[in-house]
């Protein structure tokens, strides 16, 4: 009996991050709850950008990578990196934005 084959490598998939995301995931929690508070008035720097130099991360980006580690357990900023670059979650999370 020949072994179990995989999906070719090469092979383009039509799917949406939004599709790939459960409905129940606790990333859309992170998402909604980090949108709707106001994040100015908790006193987060650079909520608007300056017309000079290179822009930054909006701090909800950073806000919702932060919590997403948090609640996994994922502590260091170079774990969170990875993260942001690998987790199909994190990357919808901040919209396939990765801190560097």
């Amino acid at each position: 009996m020949p072994h179990v084959i995989g999906e070719e490598r090469n092979q383009l998939f039509m799917i949406s991050m939004e599709e790939i995301i459960s409905k129940d995931s606790f990333v859309r929690v992170i998402d909604a709850f980090v949108d709707a508070i106001d994040l100015k008035s908790f006193g987060f720097a650079h909520v608007e950008c300056k017309d000079e130099g290179r822009p930054s991360f909006h701090p909800s980006v950073l806000m919702k990578l932060y919590l997403y580690g948090y609640h996994y357990g994922i502590r260091t900023s170079r774990k969170l990196e990875r993260e942001a670059g690998l987790n199909l979650e994190a990357m919808w999370l901040t919209s396939c934005q990765s801190p560097q």
